[in-house]
């Protein structure tokens, strides 16, 4: 029922969008293929239509986590007594200073493979919306996925590896419909369920989603700040355009086999982790 009542929220919140790409419509722009008719809008129009749903949607959220549950928000956030903020803003910094040193790296490296973008107003506009309303977007995903329906399954099935892979697997399923898959094909979906186990892992071990807020804050903000493309689902005024063809497997190598199990030791290491076995296998 929670998870019905969240859905109807996010549905009501694509209505705006939906108007704007129906009226693209009925003038008779791009041929009546939705897609395209949401390409003709402009970027950041385009963004902020398509983040206004998760704002919708996490009242949606608040209203079943307090009405239908009789819970707070922070029962679903972490096991300490207040949301400890400082750790999201530990691990958006450390994540934010990994993603601008690889584009900036790779513009150094193959300065042909990116195209300069740069507007002073396009992007300022680009700057406070993305800022406002990216990590809300992030920020719900996570309440949902580590949140709210971790611990959900985690009543259902009474341990914490169902939990993790189910959510994981939730959450790399509704990347399905993004343009990246047909871009990339079937196989970027092991990157969003890999993903989704990264984050489950990290909320599991620090016993809290505070982590997982400042990563994915960071990795989504940054990058649509920083760069975009043309087969992206999110494609926003940013400083530089990526023209390059774009291959599945180095990112899922360097992402799912080099830099998430390192985020993993240095957030242990930092945070004293300890028990990693147990925690992930524990049943109650």
């Amino acid at each position: 029922m929670g998870s019905f009542v969240i859905i109807i929220f996010n549905v009501i919140g694509q209505l705006p969008l939906t108007f704007f790409i129906v009226q693209q419509g009925v003038e008779g722009v791009a041929g009546g293929d939705p897609m395209a008719l949401l390409r003709t809008i402009d970027k950041n129009l385009q963004l902020f239509l398509l983040l206004i749903p998760f704002a919708i949607g996490f009242l949606g959220l608040w209203l079943v986590v307090r009405k239908l549950h009789e819970r707070s928000m922070l029962s679903i956030t972490t096991s300490r007594e207040s949301i400890d903020w400082q750790r999201s803003l530990y691990a958006f910094g450390v994540w934010a200073t990994v993603t601008i040193l690889l584009v900036v790296l790779d513009y150094t490296l193959s300065p042909e493979y990116y195209q300069w973008n740069f507007n002073p107003v396009k992007f300022s506009v680009l700057f406070i919306i993305a800022v406002l309303l990216v990590p809300i977007q992030t920020s719900l995903e996570e309440y949902i996925f580590r949140g709210y329906l971790m611990q959900g399954f985690a009543g259902l099935f009474k341990n914490a590896w169902a939990p993790l892979l189910l959510t994981s697997l939730i959450f790399g399923s509704l990347h399905l419909f993004n343009p990246e898959v047909e871009k990339l094909g079937y196989g970027i979906l092991v990157y969003y369920i890999g993903t989704g186990l990264f984050l489950g892992i990290l909320t599991i071990m620090d016993e809290g989603i505070e982590l997982a807020l400042g990563f994915h804050a960071a990795n989504n903000l940054i990058t649509a700040l920083l760069v975009t493309s043309d087969w992206t689902a999110f494609q926003t005024e940013s400083i530089l355009i990526d023209t390059s063809e774009p291959s599945l497997g180095p990112e899922l190598l360097l992402s799912l086999v080099v830099f998430y199990p390192l985020f993993l030791v240095l957030m242990s290491k930092k945070y004293g982790w300890s028990n990693w076995k147990s925690k992930l296998t524990l049943k109650f």
